[in-house]
């Protein structure tokens, strides 16, 4: 989306991706409804259309026997992180961006920079947060459900080609404590189970970690680099905000680089973006640990929630 957004204005530029791609990624892979605009202002809104994602018309919060139900304000999406990767570089390099298969260093380069490297993180051993993510085929519907249980959540929610996308957060104590199998994990939720035992798993789980929260509101500025994504700030997955959240900087950051915006005036910029969904998701996760959360979403409309947690 930065590289994109940059060409669109007239700046050259080069991508370099030094991992293999596309490839299977831990992800919600919920596309909120601006995603489409996005898309559109990219040139590839009719390509995305033609992946067939699953559409999204409601979101469910399961807090035990207990399910919360209200329709999005507006349709979502699901698509792999696989096929939407796929779609945005296959895009830009028809666009007429050259995409290097290199690990980019600043040895002899004097161009502007704009970092999309995804999460760099650290913590404690013990505590640690740790994603899986895996994809089922079986019955669908057009919810998005998040279950919530044992300081652990998962979302369940339909992707294209009629699978269903299966991704978690669970603490490193309780996965280590089941050898890291998270099909162990999923049978202590007994709604969770239920809700999956119609569907057969197609692909081995992925997990990913250590995943630390970090604040773009609280990052310094770098006059010599655009962070965008993950790389700027990483927002808790349950608010199904992170995709949007990347591409909206990404294209920020390309715009930025290409009009030499200072990167400070970039980084106020996606502070405004981001700072209430990045208020909310602190505030629910604390409620969520309290025990809470069950109560205090039964009486706060789902439209609400949702608005509060996008940019």
């Amino acid at each position: 989306m930065a590289a994109l957004a940059a060409s669109r204005a007239g700046a050259p530029v080069r991508i370099y991706e030094k991992s293999a791609f596309p490839r299977h990624k831990v992800c919600g892979e919920f596309l909120s409804p601006t995603i489409v605009t996005l898309l559109r202002r990219a040139g590839c809104e009719e390509a995305f259309l033609q992946l067939r994602p699953a559409v999204l018309r409601e979101m469910q919060l399961h807090f035990g026997k207990r399910v919360i139900r209200n329709p999005l304000p507006e349709p979502a999406h699901g698509l792999s992180r696989y096929a939407l990767d796929h779609l945005l570089l296959q895009h830009a390099a028809n666009s007429g961006v050259p995409v290097l298969r290199e690990h980019w260093s600043a040895a002899g380069h004097g161009a502007t920079v704009i970092v999309a490297s995804g999460r760099k993180s650290i913590a404690p051993t013990g505590d640690r947060l740790f994603g899986f993510k895996a994809h089922f085929t079986g019955p669908v519907n057009d919810a998005v459900e998040l279950f919530f249980f044992q300081d652990c959540y998962v979302g369940v929610s339909a992707i294209e080609n009629g699978a269903t996308n299966v991704c978690g957060l669970a603490p490193e104590r309780t996965l280590r404590a089941l050898g890291f199998h998270p099909s162990d994990l999923l049978e202590r939720c007994a709604p969770l189970s239920e809700r999956l035992r119609p569907l057969s798993q197609t692909m081995e789980w992925l997990i990913t970690g250590p995943l630390v929260f970090s604040d773009p509101l609280s990052q310094p500025s770098d006059q010599a680099t655009y962070r965008a994504g993950d790389a700027l700030g990483f927002i808790d997955p349950f608010t199904g905000s992170g995709i949007l959240n990347a591409m909206l900087t990404g294209e920020l950051a390309g715009q930025a680089a290409a009009h030499s915006l200072a990167a400070e005036a970039y980084l106020r910029n996606c502070r405004r973006l981001l700072r209430r969904p990045f208020l909310v998701s602190s505030v629910f996760r604390a409620i969520l640990a309290s025990g809470q959360a069950s109560l205090l979403a039964s009486f706060l409309p789902g439209r609400l929630l949702f608005h509060a947690t996008r940019p």
